[in-house]
C-alpha cells in the first residue's frame, strides 16, 4: 500500500464542514456589551480595521516576552560533548508551529482563528530558562518558602503586570478571553485553591479555541522532539522504530514508496504523516464530540460534560505510547541528565543567592518586595531570564 492510502484512511472521515458558528468566539468588536470576553481591564476604543484578538496577538508578539522564547530551551539546553545545532528548536521556534497547527484547526473547524493565534503565541510565555527542568527546580525553591511555580499563573502576571509598553496601563491589557485561556487552556484550577482567579470562569470548560492550543501543543512537540532527538543522535532510527509502532507504521510505507531516498527524508517524510495524523484526528474528534452532545453555543461548550477536543482512543494510546518512549529514551536519557543537573543547580544556587542579598536584584523587582515577598520576587526575576543570561547572572552573584 503507498503511503498516501495509509493517510487517505486517517483523513477519509474528515469534512470541510464547519462547527455551528454559535461556538465560535465573536471578538468583532472591542464592545464588551457585545461581546463580554471582549473585555480588557482598561477600557480602550475599537481599533478601525483590528479585531480585538488580532490586537491581542500583535501585543504578544510585539512584548519583550515573547522575545526571549528564542533564547529558552525548548529540550536542549546544551549537549555533552557540543554545542546544540542552530537547527533545534528553542522555546520560540516551538511557539511558533503550535501557532500553525491551531490557526488550521480553528480555521477548518470554523472557530475564531484569531483568538487560537493569540492563545498560541502566548501559551509557554510564562516558561523559565532551562525548559521543564528549569521549571521544575524553580518550583522546588519556592516550596521551601511554601509557595510554588505555575507556568499558566506566570505568564498571567506577565501579561496582566510584568510587560511595560503603554503609558495608560501596566500589562499588555489583553482581553479577557485571551487571559482566561491562559489560565485554563491546558488544566482546570480549582476555585477553592485559586479564588484570586475568580473572574476566569473556574467552574466551567474554556471555549474550544483554548481547548485546542493543549492539544496543538502536545502535537507539535511529539513529531518536534522525534526530530530532533534523532538529528542530535541521543535517539537512533531503529530505536524509534522499535520504541514507537505509530512512527514504525507510517515509515514502513515511507520506505516502499521510497526505497532509495536519505534516511533523513525518509524521517521527514514519516513525521509529516504523523503530523497529518494527529491534526486530523483531532478535527474529526471534535466534530464528534460536538455531535453528540448536542453542541450549538458557547454556554454548550462550557457546561458540557468534558472537555471537548480530544484524540480518538486509538490515536490517544498511539500518542500516549510515543511520549512514554520519548521521557524514557529522550528526555531523560543519560545525556540529557547532565544538562537537568546543571540546570537544577544554577537555577537553585541562584535563588539562594538573591534571597541572601537582594540588593543584587534590580531596582524594578526589588520595588516589588514590599507587595510579592522576597522569594516570589526572585522568582519572578528569575523566570524571565534566558538560558544564556541566567548562567552569566550565576556567574556574576558568586552562588558557583
Amino acid at each position: 500500500m503507498r503511503i498516501e492510502e495509509n493517510i487517505m484512511t486517517a483523513s477519509a472521515t474528515s469534512s470541510s464542514s464547519k462547527l455551528p458558528s454559535a461556538i465560535a468566539v465573536r471578538g468583532g468588536d472591542d464592545n464588551p456589551l457585545a461581546d463580554p470576553l471582549a473585555r480588557r481591564t482598561y477600557t480602550e476604543l475599537p481599533h478601525p480595521y483590528r479585531t480585538p484578538f488580532a490586537r491581542d496577538a500583535a501585543r504578544i508578539l510585539h512584548s519583550r516576552a515573547f522575545r526571549r522564547l528564542a533564547g529558552k530551551t525548548q529540550v536542549f539546553t546544551r549537549l555533552s560533548a557540543d554545542s546544540p545545532s542552530d537547527h533545534f528548536r528553542s522555546r520560540l521556534t516551538h511557539t511558533l508551529e503550535v501557532t500553525q497547527i491551531a490557526r488550521t484547526l480553528s480555521a477548518t473547524l470554523g472557530l475564531n482563528v484569531e483568538l487560537a493565534e493569540a492563545l498560541a503565541l502566548v501559551h509557554d510565555i510564562g516558561h523559565p530558562p532551562f525548559g521543564h527542568a528549569g521549571e521544575k527546580a524553580l518550583d522546588q525553591a519556592l516550596q521551601a518558602h511554601g509557595l510554588s511555580f505555575d507556568h499558566n499563573l506566570h505568564a498571567l502576571r506577565i501579561v496582566t503586570w510584568f510587560e511595560e509598553r503603554y503609558a495608560a496601563f501596566r500589562g499588555l491589557n489583553l482581553t479577557l478571553a485571551v487571559r482566561e485561556g491562559i489560565v485554563k487552556h491546558s488544566r482546570d484550577y480549582s476555585p477553592t485553591d485559586h479564588p484570586e482567579l475568580a473572574d476566569y470562569f473556574l467552574t466551567q470548560f474554556p471555549p474550544l479555541e483554548a481547548q485546542l492550543i493543549d492539544l496543538a501543543d502536545e502535537i507539535a512537540y511529539l513529531t518536534a522532539d522525534l526530530d530532533d532527538g534523532l538529528d542530535s543522535g541521543i535517539l537512533t532510527l531503529e530505536q524509534v522504530r522499535e520504541g514507537v509502532p505509530l512512527f514504525r507504521r507510517f515509515h514502513d510505507g515511507v520506505l516502499q514508496q521510497y526505497p532509495v531516498a536519505a534516511p533523513k527524508l525518509t524521517v521527514n517524510e514519516t513525521l509529516k504523516h504523523i503530523l497529518n495524523l494527529l491534526v486530523t484526528d483531532l478535527m474529526n474528534e471534535v466534530r464528534a464530540h460536538v455531535a453528540a452532545h448536542s453542541i450549538t453555543s458557547l454556554e454548550d461548550v462550557r457546561q458540557a460534560p468534558s472537555r471537548l477536543a480530544a484524540l480518538s482512543p486509538q490515536v490517544e494510546a498511539d500518542r500516549a505510547q510515543a511520549k512514554h518512549f520519548l521521557y524514557t529514551n529522550f528526555y531523560n536519557s543519560p545525556t540529557m541528565e547532565e544538562a537537568h543537573i546543571h540546570a537544577t543547580k544554577v537555577v537553585q544556587e541562584l535563588f539562594t543567592a538573591l534571597i541572601a542579598d537582594p540588593a543584587q536584584l534590580p531596582q524594578d523587582h526589588q520595588a516589588q518586595i514590599p507587595t510579592q515577598g522576597l522569594a516570589r520576587t526572585v522568582a519572578d526575576y528569575i523566570a524571565g531570564m534566558t538560558d544564556s543570561y541566567i548562567e552569566q547572572a550565576w556567574l556574576r552573584s558568586g552562588a558557583h
